[in-house]
C-alpha cells in the first residue's frame, strides 16, 4: 500500500541488524585495543625483568616464558577468538598445551640428567 491511504511505510529490517552490528564492531574494537595496551605493558615488563637476576639462567628463562605465555593466551583468547569457539577447539589447545609442556619437561630432564656420550665437554 501507499503512503497516502495513512500506513507507514515499514522500516528497512536490515537497519536494525546494521546497527547492532556497529555495536558490535564497537564492543570488539574496545576490547582490542585494551588487549593491545596490556601486550605492550607486559612487553615492558618482559624488558624490565630482563634486567633482573632470578639467581639462575634457568629461573630467568622460567619468568621470560610465563610472561611470554600470559602474552600468547591474551593474543590466543582475544584476537584470534578463542575464548568464543567450541569445546573441540579448546581440547586440541589442552592436548597441545599437555605435549608442548611434556618436550620441555624432557628437555630439562635432558640437562638435568643426560644420556651418557650424548654431550660434549670442553676442555
Amino acid at each position: 500500500m501507499s503512503e497516502s491511504h495513512g500506513h507507514k511505510p515499514e522500516p528497512h529490517a536490515g537497519a536494525a541488524e546494521s546497527h547492532d552490528a556497529l555495536r558490535d564492531v564497537s564492543k570488539h574494537v574496545k576490547g582490542y585495543l585494551y588487549v593491545g595496551g596490556l601486550l605492550l605493558a607486559f612487553t615492558l615488563i618482559t624488558v624490565a625483568l630482563s634486567y633482573v637476576n632470578f639467581g639462575s639462567p634457568k629461573a630467568n628463562i622460567v619468568v621470560a616464558l610465563i610472561v611470554a605465555t600470559f602474552k600468547a593466551g591474551m593474543v590466543a583468547a582475544i584476537f584470534m577468538h578463542l575464548k568464543e569457539e567450541k569445546i573441540t577447539i579448546w581440547r586440541f589447545l589442552f592436548f597441545t598445551a599437555f605435549f608442548v609442556t611434556g618436550l620441555f619437561l624432557l628437555t630439562l630432564l635432558n640437562f638435568s640428567d643426560p644420556i651418557f656420550g650424548t654431550t660434549r665437554t670442553l676442555h
